[in-house]
């Protein structure tokens, strides 16, 4: 694409880029392991603070780096779903990879403070770990989300180490309960992911994008999608038994699901499928919400 056809977006364009519908993924771990931590009497509040900042910070530095990487293969110009910056022209691709990379810098300092505050040094690695992780998704040489291994990076990433890692930064350990709970919120990050590429499947294929979807194919994608979801109700079940009933307050969430369960059984297509990826999102907010809270209450 030449220089001449690149244009300035504006705010809303950039928060557009940014991909807000996504940002459940980064809010419902640190909603869910902070919930462990209250119920087991560790709560603190500025480390849970900080540490959302940073899960935010890695979700919106993602979303960037995406954007930017998938631009520059051209794999976005056919795509269907949020606004691109660089596959649609709106934005110049040292543009979105510079925004990428200020996310991550907040992600950092963010991460620097935890460790200060908590004293635990060993965590730098582990942040370190993270922003590599985001960056390879798709960018460099050889990305892994070009493998079919996305789903991978979300549920260690968004599910097991944002939530034990929220409860740790505030606890100093890492109870059962907070492992069964990132399962549980780690399968409904992958969902959001699953929805995503089975929305995008017939464009990836031609771009030559190989994630889980195309590898898997669309019977077989929408089966995982309800798989998942199956595993995080069971999750919910899972932390009630190992600390309160409470906690099945969780299970409300799934009703966010239902509809997007449905759309994806029923065989919705491109754009019907935004629908199942924000309603995903929403139920993800909701299940973690409210197991939160009912880990609050049953303290």
């Amino acid at each position: 694409m030449s220089a001449e056809v690149w244009s300035t977006p504006t705010p809303a364009q950039w928060l557009a880029g940014a991909r807000p519908r996504t940002l459940p993924a980064a809010v419902s771990p640190v909603l869910t392991g902070t919930g462990v931590a209250a119920y087991l009497g560790g709560f603190d509040a500025a480390t849970a603070l900080l540490a959302l900042v940073v899960s935010l910070a890695l979700q919106v530095g993602v979303n960037y780096a995406n954007d930017y990487s998938d631009g520059i293969r051209g794999t976005d110009h056919a795509r269907v779903g949020p606004l691109r910056l660089v596959g649609s022209g709106l934005a110049k691709p040292a543009s979105v990879k510079a925004a990428a990379f200020v996310a991550f810098g907040v992600a950092a300092v963010a991460g620097l403070a935890i460790v200060v505050l908590t004293g635990h040094w060993w965590l730098l690695a582990v942040g370190v770990a993270c922003v590599l992780a985001a960056w390879f998704y798709t960018g460099g040489t050889r990305p892994y989300g070009y493998l079919g291994l996305g789903e991978v990076f979300v549920f260690v990433f968004f599910g097991l180490v944002a939530v034990c890692g929220t409860t740790y930064v505030q606890l100093g350990r890492v109870p059962l309960p907070a492992v069964v709970a990132s399962v549980g919120i780690g399968a409904l990050a992958c969902a959001i992911l699953v929805a995503n590429n089975l929305r995008d499947i017939v464009g990836d294929r031609v771009a030559g994008k190989r994630t889980l979807a195309t590898r898997l194919g669309d019977p077989a994608t929408r089966r995982l999608y309800v798989g998942l979801a199956g595993v995080a109700a069971l999750c919910v079940g899972g932390v009630a038994v190992l600390t309160t009933p409470w906690a099945l307050l969780g299970l409300a969430g799934f009703a966010l699901l239902a509809p997007a369960i449905r759309g994806v059984v029923t065989g919705a297509v491109g754009p019907a499928l935004i629908a199942v990826l924000k309603a995903t999102g929403s139920a993800e907010l909701a299940v973690a919400a409210a197991l939160a809270l009912g880990l609050v209450i049953g303290a």
